[in-house]
């Protein structure tokens, strides 16, 4: 006689539910959009029987969210932290350095996801959802790297407005390119077998881009 496998602890079992329930609903909503998506729906996709799964592991939706980003957050953080350090060593940074440590950790971070992905299309929409915008930006912002790239910045004094609307442009533009290359990349619009030359190609193209608009705007050069 086979004897069942030993049941899992209630403790494995909470997470691995949880990570269901955000694997399911970060697709959803990439695919369908915030509106479109309801909580009974994301407790379906992810195989729960319990109606109520996503209140009882996240209590609300916006917790649901929430903390997806920072779950993509501290992977990118896990990136981009010895990319900082290494430039931190250096004394000296290039506006490019800079610039560089911003974007190809969040490249590198689409590149681990694979394809199909949905992080790109979800953050995206997270960005103009306006119980969800002031969140998402606060998780970028807080992320002791990106602090650190601020300090390494070099140059005079500059108007506080005119930095933060360029650092709006720059979220603005890296986000919606690399939401815009993981839908093509899922709708069969670019090639799968190359999604990694392509990941790679928008992260310089995109280094290339904010170099020219920050020299341009706030003089960095």
């Amino acid at each position: 006689m086979t004897s069942a496998a030993p049941a899992a602890p209630p403790s494995s079992r909470s997470a691995l539910a949880r990570e269901k329930l955000m694997a399911a609903a970060e697709r959803l909503y990439a695919e369908h959009g915030f509106a479109n998506v309801s909580i009974r729906m994301i407790g379906e996709a992810a195989g729960q029987r319990n109606k109520s799964a996503v209140q009882y592991h996240f209590t609300t939706r916006d917790e649901l969210i929430q903390a997806i980003l920072t779950r993509h957050a501290a992977a990118i953080e896990r990136l981009r932290a010895p990319m900082v350090a290494a430039l931190d060593a250096l004394g000296e940074v290039s506006p490019r350095e800079r610039i560089s440590c911003i974007i190809v950790p969040t490249i590198e971070h689409h590149i681990e996801l694979g394809t199909p992905s949905w992080y790109g299309r979800f953050l995206a929409q997270a960005l103009v959802e306006p119980s969800l915008r002031e969140y998402a930006i606060r998780t970028q912002l807080q992320m002791p790297s990106l602090r650190r790239l601020e300090e390494l910045r070099r140059g005079p004094d500059r108007d506080p407005e005119l930095l933060a609307q360029n650092a709006a442009m720059i979220r603005q533009l890296i986000v919606h390119m690399t939401a815009e290359l993981e839908a093509d990349l899922a709708g069969g619009r670019a090639d799968p077998a190359t999604a990694e030359r392509s990941w790679r190609r928008l992260g310089e193209n995109l280094i290339t881009a904010v170099c020219g608009l920050s020299s341009a705007l706030v003089g960095d050069r």
